[in-house]
Order: C-alpha cells, then structure tokens, then sequence
C-alpha cells in the first residue's frame, strides 16, 4: 500500500509530463502544507522564477495561514507580482493536489486579480 505523499507525487510527476511553462505563458506552481501555502510562477524553458507569494511572508503570517482566505490572499499577491514582472497568462500546476478548497481558492483569487488560466 502506498502512501499518501507518494501517490501525491505520483500524480504531480504525471501531471508535469504534459505541463511545461515557457517565457511567454509561465507555470503557476502550488505547494500545499499543513500549516502553509505557496506559490510560483515559474519559467521552466529559463529554468527562473518569474514571481512568488507564501502565506508565511511576514505581511500574510499576522491572520491564520492554513485557511482559504489565507490562499486567496496569496492568489493576489501573486498575481499582483506577476503583473508586475509583465506576466499575464499562466498555466494552471495543483503540484499533485485536489482542485478544491485552498488549492481552488488561490487559482480563483489569481483569476479575479487578472491573471489569465
């Protein structure tokens, strides 16, 4: 029987096959734990991280950083920095996760901030 981190990552190894991020539509990458979430926007051709946001940056740490309003929070902000940076349409990486609660509430918060996926 396997665990559940590694059919986790079995199905993000999966999910990268046919996922890529180039300069002109970069990777939106999510990493869920326990107590934090975060997010990338990775150029993956350059092999750089165009834009990043955490729950555990010290502006997002002072509310509860496990919750969806914590991810949406962090959906914005990306957002707002890949603006920024002159990114505005991504490819969508749940990184092996369900498309539900904080995974779900950051991609809508990146969306509503005008991000493209």
């Amino acid at each position: 029987m396997t665990s559940r981190t590694a059919q986790r990552q079995r199905r993000q190894r999966r999910v990268r096959k046919k996922i890529s991020g180039t300069s002109s539509c970069p990777r939106l990458s999510v990493f869920r734990s326990n107590r934090h979430i975060s997010a990338q926007i990775i150029d993956d051709v350059a092999g750089r991280t165009v834009a990043a946001a955490s729950s555990s940056e010290a502006d997002l740490r002072s509310d509860a950083t496990s919750n969806k309003e914590a991810a949406s929070k962090v959906g914005q902000l990306l957002a707002e920095r890949a603006k920024a940076a002159g990114v505005e349409s991504v490819v969508f990486d749940r990184g092996g996760n369900k498309y539900h609660g904080r995974v779900a509430a950051l991609a809508d918060a990146a969306r509503d901030a005008g991000l493209k996926f």
